[in-house]
């Protein structure tokens, strides 16, 4: 992160979004009309205060204090590390920094982190509402860039929304625990298949009669929500209990009830 910080987010003068996006909106205005040159640490560490507060009380202490180093390593370096330019081009620092944005965001929440900030909101609302709420962070994004736009001007702003853009897809292809998947499955071994899922993935099944149109065979229908993460796996098992099974994946934009989540602690 602190390395797409000096290399794409500075040199386009972009604003990456969140607390990160803050942060270095107010070292720009501190610069410009103060001609104050601010650390970006303490400034960091300072907004993150309440995400933190938050990820402590309903998230985890451990993802916390991990949360922390990762903030605190970034902030460091982040001061340190000199500048290095690879391109000059807007377009190409929007969509090449974005990508590296959505990545790193990507290696922190696999060991149970995050990079802090908003990011602490977007996974407290998935745990609560039981969807990706990624997207609801767009909003605050959206008046951060407005802010950004009338100081330093809408065309760095405009193209920070690409960068945002670019990084919410890619942390959508890249992490997927807090997408659901509807499984259908077609089976003769309905019992064996609805213990393998919940040995997988601790959620549960559905066991419904089914009869085939063409052949009017007798066969039974398993229906499950898991994890889009889980997918790949439980398909794997099902065909190795029963190679015949049909099964079809849906994404589920949006499920309300009792859905198991891993605690981060």
């Amino acid at each position: 992160m602190a390395f797409n910080i000096k290399t794409f987010v500075r040199v386009g003068e972009l604003v990456p979004g969140g607390v990160n996006g803050l942060t270095i909106l107010i070292q720009r205005i501190a610069l410009r009309y103060f001609s104050m040159e601010l650390p970006y640490t303490i400034i960091n560490l300072l907004l993150n205060s309440i995400p933190v507060y938050i990820g402590f009380r309903f998230i985890g202490k451990k993802f916390t204090l991990f949360s922390l180093i990762a903030i605190l390593i970034t902030g460091i370096l982040t001061d340190l590390m000199p500048s290095f330019p690879v391109t000059y081009d807007p377009l190409l620092i929007a969509v090449f920094g974005g990508i590296l944005n959505g990545v790193e965001m990507s290696l922190c929440f696999y060991v149970d982190a995050t990079t802090g900030g908003t990011d602490f909101i977007a996974i407290y609302l998935s745990q609560k509402e039981g969807k990706d709420s990624f997207n609801t962070i767009l909003v605050f994004n959206v008046v951060l860039l407005l802010i950004s736009g009338s100081l330093f001007g809408y065309d760095k702003a405009l193209y920070s929304i690409i960068f945002q853009y670019v990084s919410t897809q890619t942390l959508h292809v890249l992490y997927q625990n807090y997408q659901r998947q509807t499984l259908l499955i077609i089976t003769t071994k309905a019992n064996e298949i609805s213990e393998k899922i919940h040995e997988l993935t601790h959620h549960g099944a559905t066991i419904l009669n089914a009869e085939g149109a063409y052949a009017h065979e007798q066969k039974k229908f398993v229906y499950s929500v898991v994890s889009s993460s889980d997918v790949k796996k439980v398909m794997l098992a099902v065909k190795e209990i029963d190679p015949k099974a049909f099964i079809n994946s849906l994404r589920s934009s949006e499920i309300a009830g009792r859905f198991y989540m891993k605690p981060k602690d």
